[in-house]
């Protein structure tokens, strides 16, 4: 089933929720409780691989799998890529935003949907998927936000630049953590599980157009503990390419000024609704 949000998914939607235009392209009925989402934008070969890896573990049977596309140009969500692995729906973007505007639009065609909760992984095949049922079960426990963590007793992490690595563990995982009231150790890990419950919080409100980048994920992270919810760390493993480029697309010093803007504003509640 094809359709554009502008159609019948506009009528569900609450009048408050911000959320940008895109097409949904369902291949097949929603099986599970929960689902994963996946933020791509020409991830190429990078998600092929990932979705394959995710398809042999058998993930789909425990989570149907929704693609969070940016509009990617480089044949990587076409059907016959995405019908093999099992992906059951293709949300495109064809609306304003990066990053946050695809989180906004996965969370709300997943929470009219009906999932009871949903995990979140980067579509650049650095994570490993293999931790995927371990956030599954969390929030089969009653979690509402996990995040997931390569500096915690079993989590791995292999050829992390170190302006990155050092970023995290000096700079951006501390100031989360005091925002947040609760000690985290790897705020920029995009591994994520979040709660129906907790989205849902009229306290929350993260369907604005003011979460547009990265921001979303920083604020999700400072608000969870504030708001009185079950929270958790789980370590993941998230391994760099030895050599090439750097799979990422936060690009330069201009890209690194933007990371930290939004960091301190989510810390000092400047996204508070």
């Amino acid at each position: 089933m094809s359709g554009n949000l502008d159609d019948a998914m506009m009528r569900e939607l609450p009048p408050e929720w911000e959320v940008p235009a895109f097409t949904i392209t369902e291949f097949a009925p929603r099986k599970t409780r929960f689902c994963i989402g996946i933020p791509i934008i020409n991830e190429g070969d990078r998600i092929r691989a990932q979705l394959q890896q995710m398809a042999d573990l058998g993930l789909p049977e425990l989570a149907d799998i929704v693609i969070a596309d940016g509009g990617s140009t480089d044949g990587s969500t076409s059907r016959d890529r995405l019908v093999p692995v099992r992906v059951r729906t293709l949300l495109t973007k064809t609306g304003k935003g990066k990053l946050s505007a695809q989180l906004r639009m996965f969370f709300a065609y997943a929470l009219l949907q009906g999932y009871e909760g949903m995990v979140i992984i980067d579509g650049n095949n650095k994570d490993g998927v293999e931790a995927i049922p371990k956030f599954l079960t969390a929030l089969e426990q009653g979690w509402d936000y996990v995040q997931g963590s390569r500096y915690i007793p079993g989590g791995v992490e292999k050829n992390t630049p170190l302006s990155r690595k050092l970023a995290v563990i000096l700079l951006h995982a501390p100031v989360i953590s005091l925002a947040a009231r609760f000690r985290y150790t790897d705020t920029t890990n995009g591994f994520r599980a979040l709660s129906r419950a907790f989205l849902l919080d009229p306290r929350l409100q993260p369907f604005r157009h003011i979460f547009d980048t990265y921001n979303l994920h920083y604020y999700l992270s400072v608000m969870a503990p504030r708001l009185g919810y079950r929270v958790k760390e789980l370590p993941v493993s998230r391994i760099y390419p030895a050599k090439g480029p750097t799979p990422s697309k936060i690009k330069g010093f201009k890209g690194e000024l933007h990371i930290l803007s939004q960091l301190f504003k989510a810390a000092l509640g400047f996204y508070s609704p």
